[in-house]
């Protein structure tokens, strides 16, 4: 009887151990309801990563008067910054966004796009098509500190340091030479470039201890309004200059950048055309069966 009673009870684990595997084996995909609806989230209006995107993607529309009209949904929710973007997409399953490539972290999963991976090898080599470059700009030719701090960004020593997240734009750079300059300048503008702008500065700084650089965060229309009003020295775009900034404003490309289309780490999507990001984003497909 005894022995009964033992064999039940091993029985009755082994049935409860099974039933527990069984439920925590459930993948994400299991755990996704396709049916519910897609929440976009897109950038500000003013924002270099939203220009960038809604043009490489078609989003935006170009009227037969040369106006342009952004067709991204009313229903999208609006992130002011980077890091709100990845923190929103973080804390939604079904939700979707975009950000620069080099800020993509482990907190988000980035989507590929017509089955290529997002990375610097596919954007250098052509292969990933939402690329868009990083620029910086001043009024005039500039001189001192800020052409000292400018000479170290496109040097080797600074290619080097923007290789590590983004893509260099020069190879072939010579070695940066310290002149120490003093003073203080300000760069202000793209939040998708300020966070490598700091760690530029870092460096900077460790061999010119008498300058001060100051990085403002904000988007890429504030930081060339910043540079042409003269409340800042440089200014950070993340997109191609304006024409009616290219009259007053001396642009420099530092970068190429990839804009990554991201979602929450349990959508089990595997890859999105073109074409599907662009009516997500739209407002043409609403929820996630429709791209499955």
């Amino acid at each position: 009887m005894k022995r009964i009673r033992i064999m039940i009870s091993s029985l009755l684990f082994l049935s409860l151990l099974i039933v527990t595997t069984s439920c925590s084996s459930k993948t994400s995909n299991d755990q996704f309801d396709a049916s519910r609806i897609i929440n976009v989230i897109s950038r500000e209006d003013g924002s270099g990563t939203r220009g960038a995107f809604i043009d490489l993607l078609g989003i935006e529309f170009k009227k037969n008067n040369g106006a342009t009209k952004d067709m991204t949904t009313k229903e999208a929710i609006i992130a002011k910054q980077t890091d709100v973007m990845m923190i929103n997409i973080a804390g939604d399953k079904y939700a979707i966004g975009y950000i620069s490539l080099g800020s993509l972290n482990n907190t988000i999963k980035a989507v590929p796009i017509n089955g290529v991976i997002p990375s610097a090898e596919n954007i250098k080599n052509g292969n990933y098509l939402i690329t868009r470059p990083f620029n910086i700009a001043t009024q005039g030719e500039p001189d001192g500190l800020e052409k000292d701090f400018i000479d170290f960004i496109l040097s080797a020593d600074g290619q080097k340091i923007i290789s590590q997240s983004y893509i260099n734009i020069a190879d072939n750079a010579i070695p940066y030479q310290a002149n120490k300059p003093s003073g203080k300048i300000v760069v202000a503008g793209s939040s998708s470039i300020a966070p490598i702008m700091e760690k530029l500065k870092e460096v900077y700084l460790q061999q010119n201890p008498n300058a001060a650089i100051e990085i403002q965060q904000s988007d890429s229309s504030a930081g060339m309004n910043g540079v042409i009003e003269g409340t800042c020295d440089i200014g950070m775009a993340s997109r191609e200059l304006k024409n009616s900034e290219l009259s007053e404003l001396t642009p420099i490309r530092i970068a190429l950048d990839g804009i990554v289309i991201i979602v929450n780490n349990d959508n089990p999507i595997i890859t999105l055309t073109t074409e599907q990001v662009r009516s997500i984003f739209t407002g043409e497909i609403e929820t996630w069966s429709e791209v499955q």
